[in-house]
């Protein structure tokens, strides 16, 4: 078996239980090697960190955003029920020594969000030691969506009655799922872009790229990256992952081909010299689930030990989502 840059083998062995199961996928990165590219999801080295929250169809687990302090790991996801019971009802926040065993710190709610659901968090701690949650908020009523900020001094201390609107999005785009990354004094963001023009079509995305010299007032850049037609990720992309190298960056992202593939989509790979203008790269998706299923949402820690954690998203064969991780060398 051999496999490309980009291209993923999948071995059809799974487990449902948690903890580790089977080796279900080796990806072999031929040279030129990139940062991130060695280090692609593998769910059969990987351990449940939170189970969905029921059994009902359409009972999910996921979308996770975490960061590393001196305590362990302080980890935010998205919990969602079926979609005529409200879909993602709430965002929890939850720390863990380990990594792996997490103790609910906090939950905030839809409700207390004014939004009809909600989705992927970003989890950011200043360098001044402030914690910041950024949530992505469905308008009611509608198809668009806005991010929402709440500032707090401690992970269990977040207030929605302290929130304010970061991304608003307009009548033409709805913005959510953001990625941030503080870097060089700059903040970056990459966060995917839905169109609302025509609603059969408010599952397209793009993911667009916008700065801030505080993380609260953001100016937009343009598109990141798009779709590729023909491809399997050719009716969306959303960026989960970004690291910063010597060259550029490299990024995760997540895609899919059509809307029959929406909550479904497949991690790929994808590169460039500046932040606001990255490349897919290969033309198959780098990590998936058995049987083609979805995994997405990729998060990145760095533990600081030499190690760092992998946070994803994925499809189990009785088709609900669960958080997974993965314990790995650390990126040079």
């Amino acid at each position: 078996m051999s496999c490309e840059v980009g291209r993923g083998c999948l071995l059809p062995e799974w487990s449902g239980q948690r903890g580790r199961s089977p080796i279900l996928r080796d990806v072999i990165i031929e040279e030129p090697r990139l940062p991130l590219a060695e280090h692609v999801p593998s769910p059969g080295a990987s351990e449940v960190a939170i189970d969905p929250p029921g059994t009902e169809a359409g009972t999910w687990v996921g979308a996770p955003s975490a960061v590393a302090d001196a305590d362990g790991i302080v980890l935010a996801y998205r919990l969602r029920r079926p979609a005529d019971q409200g879909r993602g009802y709430a965002v929890a926040i939850a720390r863990s020594a380990d990594g792996v065993r997490f103790k609910t710190i906090g939950m905030i709610t839809s409700t207390e969000m004014d939004a009809e659901s909600l989705e992927r968090p970003a989890l950011v701690r200043t360098g001044d030691g402030l914690w910041r949650l950024y949530l992505s908020c469905a308008t009611r009523g509608t198809k668009h969506w806005r991010v929402e900020l709440i500032e707090a001094a401690m992970p269990a201390a977040f207030d929605p009655e302290l929130r304010k609107v970061v991304l608003p999005g307009d009548s033409r785009s709805a913005v959510k799922d953001p990625v941030i990354v503080s870097q060089a004094g700059t903040w970056h963001l990459w966060a995917s872009v839905h169109p609302l023009a025509d609603p059969a079509s408010a599952d397209q995305m793009t993911t667009d790229y916008a700065t801030s010299a505080d993380g609260v007032s953001w100016t937009w850049h343009g598109t990141a990256l798009s779709p590729r037609p023909g491809e399997w990720d050719a009716r969306g992309v959303r960026v989960s992952a970004v690291r910063f190298t010597p060259d550029g960056v490299v990024a995760y992202y997540d895609g899919r081909a059509s809307a029959a593939e929406n909550f479904e989509e497949r991690t790929g790979l994808a590169a460039g010299t500046l932040p606001g203008s990255l490349t897919a790269i290969g033309s198959d998706p780098v990590a998936q689930a058995p049987g083609g299923g979805g995994l997405r949402y990729l998060d990145i820690v760095d533990l600081g030990t030499g190690h760092q954690r992998l946070y994803y998203e994925i499809t189990r064969p009785d088709g609900l989502h669960e958080l997974r991780t993965e314990l790995r060398t650390e990126l040079r």
